[in-house]
């Protein structure tokens, strides 16, 4: 049985709201799994009050600290070092404090491709165009380290054509731009919107002209199943859920908040999946 000391390791994710992040649970598993004394906690913080309430944290003694929405783009701005990926993706989702400085990181598109090498193996990068659906920050992070892992041509999906092309600028590459999805040849469709999540309109998009070695992967993972994997599943195509770029993107920040390389298998995605709904 874990128990928490004084001398207890701390951290949490930021979030406006974070009641829902399973992010605690995932952590606690993997600091119950090593028996770490320390704790992660959710803590809730308004948007005029994100810089304080990290100053706040960092005199309290936390190692650091996840944000997410809608905290990443100001975390960027509140570091005091930065590594390549969230200079790419002009967001931090990973905060280490150390020596009253504030390091940080973008592993979400990192941990994007750690979930697809897991649940698609045949998957690779330099396979062929991908196709992503959605011009906001996670497709920023997903994109821009689809291109640095190779990527020959990305497309880039989105009813605002001004901010695809604006994304595409940003990031520079072999990038287009396209109302419509060009499915016919692609390796790779991703959807980095919020349709098909749990209480918003399905994603209704025909996956015919996709190839047969297409993976179609979706990075909304409540419910587990969308109907955009449903459909891939149902035409014989390989489906990569968003729950393991939950967990893979975690890694990072609790190796550095303490001390330990956690691992993604199994018996961790079963206990968050556990608390997600299957449809």
């Amino acid at each position: 049985m874990r128990t928490l000391t004084g001398a207890a390791r701390l951290a949490g994710v930021l979030g406006w709201p974070v009641a829902h992040s399973r992010s605690p649970l995932l952590h606690g598993t993997w600091l119950d799994r090593h028996g770490i004394d320390g704790a992660y906690l959710p803590l809730p913080v308004a948007p005029a009050e994100f810089s304080v309430a990290v100053r706040g944290l960092m005199a309290l003694g936390f190692r650091g600290a996840n944000v997410t929405i809608p905290h990443k783009e100001a975390a960027y701005a509140l570091c005091d070092e930065r590594d390549a990926a969230a200079e790419r993706a002009g967001a931090v989702n990973t905060m280490v404090f150390k020596d009253g400085r504030i390091w940080g990181s973008n592993t979400d598109g990192w941990g994007f491709c750690e979930s697809l090498r897991e649940q698609a193996p045949a998957w690779r990068a330099d396979a062929g165009p991908a196709v992503l659906l959605g011009a906001g920050g996670a497709a920023r992070a997903i994109a821009a380290r689809l291109l640095d892992e190779g990527c020959p041509r990305l497309v880039l999906v989105n009813r605002n054509l001004d901010r695809a092309m604006a994304l595409a600028a940003d990031l520079g590459g072999p990038i287009e731009v396209a109302v419509d999805p060009p499915l016919a040849g692609a390796s790779l469709l991703v959807n980095t919107t919020s349709l098909g999540m749990h209480g918003e309109p399905p994603l209704i998009i025909d996956l015919s002209p996709l190839p047969t070695h297409a993976v179609v992967a979706d990075i909304v993972y409540v419910p587990l199943e969308t109907p955009l994997l449903a459909a891939a599943r149902a035409r014989g195509l390989v489906g990569v859920d968003g729950l393991g770029m939950l967990l893979h993107q975690a890694r990072p920040g609790f190796s550095a908040w303490f001390g330990v390389e956690p691992v993604v298998d199994a018996a961790l995605r079963a206990v968050v999946a556990a608390d997600i709904p299957l449809t």
